[in-house]
Formats: C-alpha cells, structure tokens, sequence
C-alpha cells in the first residue's frame, strides 16, 4: 500500500509541476477560440469549463482505466510504475497537446492535424485508420453492454435478449451523434462521469480501511509468488505467452496513454472559451484517469492474490474455486473484469456499489462508442469539406457510417470469438494513434523552436512498443522473443536516424 500511496502522490505532483511546463511549452493565450469564432450551434458551441472536464474525463475514460488496470494488474506491482510515468510524461502531455493543437487549428481533427505536419498521404492513411477504429469502438461497446445487461435482466422475454439491448444501445448512438453536443452528452455525461469518480473514490477509501498487504515495488518488480497465491496459478503461461514488453503498455492504455484520446479531444476543443482552460481540462482529466487506473490495479492485486476476493464471494463459491486449482485452473480464468467490477462494488459498497457498477460496466463504455461516432462523423465531414449545421447534412455522413459499424457488429456476433479479436485490433490500433499524435506533436514543436525531446522520447518508446507488439504477438508475425526485441531496437534506430535526418534537412531550410 506504500507504493499505491507514493503513486498517488506522484500524479498529483505530475500535474502541479509537469503539467504546468507542457502547459508553458504550448504557451496558451487570451486569442479567440473555436467554439467562439465557429459556433454553429451543433458541434461548436461554449460549454461551461466543470461541464467540459466531466465529458472530457467520460469521453477518454469509459472503462478503459478499469478494466486495462485489472488486466494490467497481472503482471503485478510492476505496473504502477507504466501507469505513473505513462500518465505524467506521455498521456496527460499527449491529450493536453493534441487538444490544443486542435483549438490553434481551427477545432481540427486528428487526420488534419497530422496530415498538416506529417504530410497529405499520411493524413489519408490516418482517416482511414482512425475512422475504423472509431467504428470498432462503437461496435464493440454495442456488444459489451448488450450482453451484460441481457445477464442482469436474466429472463426469456425479448426485452431481456441481447438483441434487444443492442438495438436499444445503438439507437442512442444514433441520436447522440446526430444531435447537438449539449442535447444528450451535456446533460448526460456530467452525471456517469460523477458516478465513476464516486466509485473510484469509494473504493479508494475502502483501501486505507482496509490497508491490505501487498507487494511493493521495490521487493517485487515483475511477479507475485506463485506459492505464496494461489489465486496466481494457471496465470503463470499468461505472462510467458504475453510479456511485459511490450504487451504491458497495450494492455493499460487509457490509464497511461491512448491515442484514441486524440480523437477525442477535439470535440471538447470546440467547446471551449479560452485556451487557458486546456490545462485542468486536457491534461487533469487524463491525470485523474491515471488515478482511477492506479485505485483499479490495486484493488486487483488485493483481490485476485491476496485473499481479497474471500471478501466478495460465499464460502461455497470459495471452496469451489479452491478445489478447481488442483486443476490448473485460475481466480482470473473464472473472473472477468466486468465481473470483478460488479463483485467488488457490491460487496464494498453495498446496494450503493452495485447501482455504481452498473454504471461503471454498462453506461460507461457506451459513453465511450456514442462519442466514437461523432468523432468519426465530424472526421470524414472534415475530410470532404461538408458543413455538419443541417441534419440532412450530417445524416449523408450517418447513415453510411452506421451501415458499416452493423457490419463490424455484426460479423462480431457471428463469430465465437469475434469480441476477443476486435479488442485485440483495438488495443493495438489504439496505441498506433497515439504514435501517429506524438510525432505530429514532436514535427510541430520542431517548427515552433520549442523544447521537442518532451514529445520526441514518447514518440520513439510508443513506436517500439506497437512494432514489438506486431514481431511478437501470436495473432501478427509471432516471431518469438529474441528475434521480436532484435527487431524493436533495429526499428528504434531506424525511428531515431529518420527524425534525426528530417531534423538537419529542416534546420538547412530555415
């Protein structure tokens, strides 16, 4: 709990000192903004700053912080270390910077903003790559909530089906893309976004109540003792088959850095009054998203290998689990994170709790998929120059958009492990974005003669982290351990003697 405590601390200081020099570096002024100069009264409009950070923190947030820390708890202590530094140093910088990079251009989205500074074809690439993890996004935040709901409801009737929960969720989708930013996310959002934090608020007071014992980082850096927890068994040929580098740094995303928070952050940059407000809205919400993360892993550490989930579950379901481990058999086979959330609220908080998880596992990742789509929507308008005032307008863009994330959906709901391979796509596209945004982020510090090795040292690690993952991972080249790391420092160099070669051709120029 020491180091739980220190991590703590070191978040909040990451956005007192840090975040106060990124914000220096950007150098945000009194100049007019977006949602000032190009209200349109749909998607540029002034929203007040406490509504902006709770749509910001839901829109990045969702249950990436939750459910990537439980899995990212697996590999033990050693991830606080991925959520601090990630956090402070990348994402918090990477949402802060992308956010306000947008509001200097005009409210642009993340294919405009890189395409400026990395080149027309590289910004065809990027449209096209964001656009469909947008709608893998949605799709896959149809499914998951559907199936969650369709099992609390638990009955033969077709308002218990998990048909009819997709059908019900994606229609809000619907609206919610069409409609007006503060029609249904204005008022919406501000009151899930509350609920999470009061959860994570919860549950981070029943820790220093529970004070549990748990390993720190510096007597246990990369694994729990199998012997000692046996809640580790079968959890063993994970770690070999998904080692730390780099599946660590895909697995906790939202709670260190996502690029899917690039296309994000452009919708609040519409909305904002003054650029000053980038600060405790970019880069706060993405420090209080670590925050949630670090509250999540800890929870799991105790949970899962420390006797935590004795807690949460009947002493017969206890013995059960107990006997299975003769088999092989682990606690983090038979428990999901959605499971885990549900259990752990309810026998934490109480009645309270489980109304909060419900939130947490349900409202939250559609929060995430209707905001997905309106990224997407304003992303190919963008690219064609189609104004997004009028309806008929917006539905040209719509309707097409919608037709082809049914199909994603669907084609996930033929396939017995269609979600298993779309997240996996995901979590990997995920993480390309935010290379793509750093090293817009670093071409445009380079051009502004500003301190660039603040977004160029993120650029190059998440590069080697998405390349590694691609030469290693069983579902891309699986090339196993030695060749994939002799590959991520051959690309490592490559990464470094092409910037360091555009860098001197750039400085010749000027």
């Amino acid at each position: 709990m020491v180091s739980f405590v220190i991590s703590l601390v070191a978040l909040v200081l990451g956005y007192l000192l840090y975040g106060k020099f990124v914000a220096h570096v950007f150098g945000p002024d009194d100049r007019p903004t977006p949602a000032v100069t190009k209200a349109d009264g749909v998607d540029f409009m002034v929203l007040s700053s406490w509504k902006i950070f709770m749509i910001q923190f839901l829109n990045i947030a969702g249950t990436g912080p939750i459910f990537g820390a439980i899995m990212g708890a697996w590999y033990g202590p050693v991830a606080y270390l991925w959520i601090i530094f990630g956090c402070i140093f990348a994402g918090a910088m990477h949402d802060y910077m992308s956010g306000m990079l947008s509001i200097r251009n005009g409210g642009a989205g993340l294919p405009e903003l890189v395409g400026k500074y990395l080149g027309g074809r590289t910004k065809k690439v990027m449209l096209v790559f964001s656009v469909l993890l947008l709608m893998m996004v949605g799709a896959v935040f149809v499914y998951s909530p559907a199936i969650i709901m369709s099992g609390i409801c638990n009955t033969d009737a077709y308002w218990g089906s998990q048909m009819f929960w997709i059908v019900v969720i994606f229609v809000y989708y619907v609206i919610a893309t069409l409609l007006p930013i503060d029609k249904i996310i204005g008022k919406v959002y501000p009151l899930f976004a509350f609920s999470l934090l009061f959860m994570a608020g919860a549950l981070m007071i029943g820790l220093f109540v529970k004070w549990p014992s748990l390993p720190e980082l510096w007597s246990n850096l990369q694994s729990f003792n199998l012997n000692e927890n046996p809640a580790w068994l079968g959890t063993e040929s994970f770690v070999q088959k998904s080692p730390i580098f780099p599946c660590l740094f895909i697995t906790i995303a939202c709670g260190a850095i996502s690029g899917f928070h690039a296309t994000q952050s452009p919708l609040m940059a519409r909305c904002m009054k003054n650029e000053k407000m980038g600060r405790p809205i970019f880069y706060g919400a993405m420090i209080t998203e670590g925050i949630v993360a670090l509250i999540w892993a800890t929870v799991s550490m105790y949970f899962f290998y420390y006797g935590g989930w004795r807690e949460c579950v009947s002493p017969e379901v206890a013995q059960q689990f107990i006997a299975q481990f003769d088999g092989g058999k682990s606690l983090i086979q038979n428990f999901d994170a959605p499971t885990v959330v549900k259990i752990v609220c309810s026998s934490w908080l109480g009645v309270a709790g489980g109304i909060l998880a419900l939130l947490g596992v349900v409202a939250a990742p559609i929060t995430s998929g209707d905001t997905a789509l309106r990224s997407a929507r304003l992303i190919i308008a963008e690219f064609i120059g189609l104004e997004q005032r009028s309806m008929r307008k917006r539905l040209y863009i719509c309707v097409p958009l919608f037709a082809l994330t049914v199909g994603i959906l669907v084609w996930q709901m033929e396939n017995p492990d269609g979600f298993n391979i779309i997240w996996q796509y995901f979590g990997w596209a995920n993480q390309t974005l935010s290379v793509f945004t750093l090293w817009t982020l670093t071409v445009y510090l380079v051009q502004q003669k500003k301190p660039f090795v603040m977004t160029l040292v993120p650029a190059l690690f998440m590069t080697v982290i998405c390349s590694t993952f691609l030469l290693i991972s069983p579902t891309a080249l699986a090339l196993g351990e030695s060749l994939a790391y002799t590959g991520s420092v051959i690309i490592l160099v490559i990464a470094l003697v092409w910037f360091l070669g555009w860098y001197r051709s750039y400085q010749k120029k000027q």
